[in-house]
């Protein structure tokens, strides 16, 4: 088996977007939501990071277990927030790298993640990115829906459509 680079470039671009749309984030923003009983900004983005850590423990529980940030989520359809901007720029950063060393080492051993991508080990990372790619779509309604003018949208899609066309 060979690990595309283009797979691994798409996997760091899609970081360079998640860590773009933190950047545009407010503490505040954290809070909004739907107010009809939908996750809030924060709860969208403690669960996308925290979905990195979850699967990790399920193909490489030894990466999993050195992951420094936790939340509160579980099995619970809702829950306090944890991670500030700051916090989940890093959980980010910190399950990415741990993410992509396991989807490696499974390459270099010739290996399945058989408990959960039998075929290819890369569809975790596939599966994250269309997995990033929904959440940072609803987030983006939620902004819209809370009053986040034009040229703050604008500003926002300025700095993160351009990394797929580098």
């Amino acid at each position: 088996m060979e690990l595309a680079a283009v797979l691994l470039e798409s996997f760091r671009r899609n970081g360079l977007v998640n860590a773009a749309l933190l950047e545009h984030l407010t503490p505040a923003d954290l809070d909004l939501s739907d107010g009809v009983g939908g996750l809030s900004i924060g709860q969208h983005l403690e669960h996308v990071v925290g979905m990195r850590k979850y699967w990790l423990g399920k193909v490489a529980p030894e990466l999993a277990s050195s992951i420094s940030f936790s939340t509160l989520e579980g099995d619970n359809p809702f829950w306090e927030l944890t991670l500030e901007l700051p916090a989940l720029a890093a959980a980010f950063e910190e399950a990415d790298h741990a993410m992509l060393e396991a989807v490696q080492a499974a390459y270099t051993e010739d290996r399945t993640f058989s408990e959960v991508y039998s075929s290819d080990p890369a569809h975790f990372l596939q599966h994250t990115l269309v997995h990033d790619a929904h959440h940072r779509g609803q987030i983006m309604v939620l902004l819209r829906q809370q009053g986040r003018t034009l040229e703050q949208m604008n500003a926002i899609d300025r700095a993160t459509w351009p990394v797929w066309k580098l």
